[in-house]
């Protein structure tokens, strides 16, 4: 699945960029600790987390993922998004919480 095929059947925020659209989502990552997701998140994974700060740019970046979904409403920095639109990072936010959008997500084939 797509990013942007995510953002048409969640009804998800898309706040970064639009080049990141077209990339293939091939797993989910749920995590908040950003030492153990970088020593276990995997190329192309769609990361879910309530950490909004620039070093969940810097994880995402560094580990390839597809998009971080930011849940539980948490509001996202205007630098922390300024950096996620210069490394092409679709920023995704929903007030769902983590669980609600994990369980989406397995509903959705991922």
């Amino acid at each position: 699945m797509k990013v942007s095929e995510l953002i048409q059947k969640t009804g998800w925020n898309n706040i970064s960029t639009d080049d990141s659209m077209q990339k293939e989502i091939t797993g989910v990552y749920v995590g908040d600790l950003l030492s153990w997701v970088m020593g276990k998140g995997e190329q192309g994974q769609a990361w879910i987390t309530v950490q909004s700060h620039i070093n969940v740019i810097a994880v995402a970046v560094l580990l390839e993922f597809s998009c971080v979904i930011i849940a539980d409403e948490v509001s996202v920095p205007d630098d922390v998004l300024a950096k996620a639109k210069e490394e092409n990072l679709a920023i995704i936010t929903t007030n769902s919480s983590s669980y609600e959008c994990t369980r989406k997500l397995i509903e959705l084939g991922l």
